[in-house]
């Protein structure tokens, strides 16, 4: 779910226009973050930090949905796959507040 998530965000950036290279920089950064801070966590021996990992990509997650808000209204990338997106990143932070407990 998460690779998927990252794979939405990677389609989607070219999509975007010029002029929004921060945007399209943070957004990926914060969706390759959910994935690789998730990875990292399950690599982590103690609940701690494993915990700490989870939380660190939940945060990231919700991150992209507000990128996902703002992406809306630039309007380049169709409302159709910003609904899929953001309902793949709401399953995505519902499985990541389970793991961060």
């Amino acid at each position: 779910m998460w690779i998927e998530h990252l794979a939405f965000v990677l389609r989607s950036i070219p999509n975007l226009p010029r002029g929004y290279s921060a945007l399209v920089d943070q957004w990926r950064r914060a969706a390759m973050a959910v994935r690789l801070n998730s990875a990292e966590a399950v690599g982590k021996t103690s609940e701690a930090d494993r915990s700490n990992r989870y939380a660190i990509a939940r945060g990231e997650a919700m991150d992209c949905g507000a990128i996902i808000d703002v992406v809306r209204l630039v309007g380049a990338v169709p409302e159709s796959d910003l609904s899929a997106g953001k309902q793949l990143l709401v399953r995505v932070v519902g499985m990541l507040n389970k793991l961060c407990r």
